[in-house]
C-alpha cells in the first residue's frame, strides 16, 4: 500500500475541518499566504516596470514589460513540472513545499532592494520556489482523500477559496504600499506574507499525517547523479546571466523561453504517450488529460490577462474613484478573489447538491471558456467608450471580473481535482505539474498579448480575445462526451 493510499485511508473518517480532514486547514492557510505573496507582487509588477524612473519605476516600454511579465508568470507555473518531478522522485511533496516557501520569501525580500539585479534575482527565486510549492501542495490535498471520496471536489473548492482569500487581501496591502508609499516596500510586504505561511505550515504539519512525506517513486543513485549535474549546470548558467558573462536582454530571454515552452510541452506529451508500461485505461486517461490541457491553455491565456492588459486598462482607462474615494488601481486586482470567496461555497454546494446530475469535467471546462470569452466581450465594449481618452466606469471591470470568476470556479478547482484523479499514481506530482504547465503557457500567451496594448486599438484587441474564448467554449461543448468516455469512469 502506498503512502498516499495510507494517508487517504486514515483521513477518510476525518471530518473535523468543516466536514473535511483537519490537514486541509493547514494546506488552506499555507496556500493562502503563498498566494498573498504572489498576487501582492503581481498586482504591482507590470505597473512598476512601466512606471517612469522619476516615480520610482523601471521606465520600461510596454512591449518590453509585457514580455518580461509573460516570461515571469509563465515560468512560475512551468517550474511546477520539474518541481513535481523532484517531489515524486527525490524529496517528497512535504519537503518540496517547505523548501519552495523559503525560496519564495527570499525572492520577495530581494525585490525589496532597489537595484535592477536584485529585481531579476527576486523574480528567479520566486519562480524556483513556486515550482516546488505550488503543484505539490495540491498533491498533498489530493492525498487527504480517497479517489472515490465524494468530498474531494468540494475539498478542492474550499482549498481554492483559501488561495483567493490571500489573493484578495494582497493587492489591498501590497498594492497600497507599492503605489502610494514605495514600490519596494510593497514587494517586501509580500515576503512577510510568505514567511507567515511557512511558520503556519511547519506548526500544522502534524495534521497532515503521512501525506506527501515520501517520494512516489525514489530515483536510482545514477539518476540522482544525473540530476545533480543538471542542477549544477543550470545554476552556473543562471550565474552567467546575472553577472553579464552571457550578454542577453530580458526580452531575448522571453522570446527564447516562449519557443522552449511550447516545444517543451509538445516534447513532454510525446514522451508521455510513447513511454511503455501504461495500461489501456491509463493511456485513454492521458489522452483526456491532453485535451483538457489544451482547453486550459486557452482559458488561462485570457484569464491571466488580469495582471497585464486588464491591469493596464484599470490603471490608464478606468476611473479609480467611487463617491469621492480615490484608491490605487491595483485594488481592481482584488475583485476576482473577492468574487471567488463569495461564490466558491456556492459552486462547492452546487456540485454536491447535483449529485449524479453533476456536469462532467469537460462540460465545466466549456462553461469556463464561455464565461472568460464573454468577460472580454464586455470589456471590448468598454474600450469603445474609452477610445478617446475618456476613463470609463469601474463597473465595466467589475462585470468582466465577475464573469471570469464564474469561469474560473467552473474550470480551475475542477481541473486540479481531475488531474489528481486521472493521473497514474506513480506520476501524480508530474501530472499536477502538467496542469500548471497549461497555466504557464496561458500566462506566456497572455503576456505576449499585453505587448500589443497601445499598438493595437483596444476594442479590436479585446474583441479578438473574446471571440477566441467563446469559440473555444463551443468546441469544448461538442467534445464533452467523447472526452468523458476517455476518462474511464472519472467524472
Amino acid at each position: 500500500m502506498t503512502a498516499a493510499t495510507i494517508a487517504a485511508t486514515s483521513a477518510s473518517a476525518d471530518h473535523s475541518f468543516f466536514g473535511h480532514p483537519r490537514g486541509l486547514s493547514t494546506l488552506f492557510f499555507t496556500e493562502m499566504w503563498e498566494r498573498f505573496s504572489y498576487y501582492g507582487m503581481r498586482a504591482l509588477l507590470i505597473l512598476f516596470m512601466t512606471a517612469p524612473a522619476a516615480a520610482g519605476g523601471l521606465g520600461f516600454d510596454t512591449a518590453v514589460a509585457g514580455a518580461i511579465y509573460g516570461l515571469y508568470t509563465s515560468s512560475v507555473y512551468m517550474a511546477c513540472l520539474p518541481g513535481g518531478w523532484i517531489a515524486d522522485r527525490l524529496i517528497g511533496a512535504r519537503r518540496a513545499v517547505l523548501y519552495g516557501g523559503i525560496l519564495i520569501a527570499a525572492g520577495h525580500f530581494s525585490m525589496a532592494v532597489q537595484a535592477l539585479p536584485a529585481f531579476y534575482l527576486g523574480l528567479t527565486l520566486i519562480v524556483l520556489g513556486t515550482g516546488l510549492l505550488k503543484g505539490n501542495v495540491a498533491v498533498i490535498v489530493g492525498q487527504l482523500y480517497a479517489k472515490d471520496d465524494q468530498r474531494r471536489d468540494a475539498g478542492f473548492s474550499i482549498f481554492y477559496m483559501g488561495i483567493n482569500l490571500g489573493a484578495f487581501i494582497a493587492p489591498l496591502i501590497c498594492g497600497y504600499l507599492g503605489q502610494r508609499v514605495n514600490w519596494h516596500i510593497g514587494f517586501g510586504a509580500a515576503g512577510v506574507g510568505m514567511t507567515l505561511g511557512l511558520i503556519q505550515y511547519v506548526l500544522g504539519a502534524r495534521n497532515l499525517g503521512d501525506a506527501g512525506v515520501l517520494p512516489a517513486q525514489s530515483l536510482s543513485p545514477a539518476g540522482r547523479r544525473v540530476t545533480a549535474i543538471v542542477v549544477a549546470a543550470a545554476l552556473l548558467f543562471a550565474a552567467a546571466l546575472f553577472t553579464g558573462i552571457i550578454p542577453i536582454t530580458a526580452k531575448q530571454i522571453a522570446d527564447t523561453a516562449g519557443i522552449l515552452l511550447i516545444g517543451g510541452a509538445i516534447a513532454f506529451f510525446t514522451w508521455l504517450f510513447l513511454s511503455p508500461g501504461w495500461t489501456t485505461v491509463e493511456r485513454r486517461r492521458l489522452a483526456a488529460i491532453l485535451l483538457l490541457f489544451i482547453a486550459a491553455c486557452l482559458f488561462w491565456s485570457e484569464f491571466e490577462q488580469a495582471g497585464s492588459t486588464l491591469n493596464l486598462f484599470g490603471d490608464r482607462a478606468t476611473r479609480t474613484s467611487i463617491l469621492g474615494w480615490s484608491f490605487p488601481s491595483s485594488y481592481y486586482q482584488s475583485l476576482q478573489p473577492l468574487f471567488i470567496i463569495t461564490f466558491a461555497p456556492v459552486f462547492a454546494w452546487l456540485w454536491i447538491w447535483l449529485g449524479p446530475r453533476e456536469p462532467s469535467s469537460p462540460t465545466k471546462f466549456s462553461f469556463g471558456l464561455l464565461c472568460v470569452g464573454s468577460g472580454f466581450a464586455v470589456i471590448a465594449v468598454a474600450a469603445v467608450f474609452g477610445a478617446n481618452g475618456v476613463k470609463v466606469s469601474p463597473m465595466w471591470l467589475v462585470v468582466t471580473y465577475l464573469l471570469h470568476t464564474w469561469g474560473e470556479l467552473a474550470l480551475s478547482p475542477v481541473g486540479m481535482s481531475a488531474m489528481t484523479k486521472l493521473a497514474p499514481a506513480r506520476i501524480g506530482g508530474l501530472i499536477m505539474g502538467v496542469w500548471y504547465l497549461s497555466i504557464s503557457i496561458g500566462n506566456f500567451t497572455g503576456g505576449r498579448i499585453s505587448t500589443l496594448y497601445g499598438s493595437m486599438s483596444l476594442p479590436t484587441l479585446f474583441g479578438v480575445v473574446a471571440a477566441s474564448g467563446i469559440l473555444g467554449g463551443v468546441v469544448m461543448t461538442l467534445l464533452a462526451r467523447p472526452i468523458k468516455n476517455l476518462m474511464g469512469g472519472v467524472n
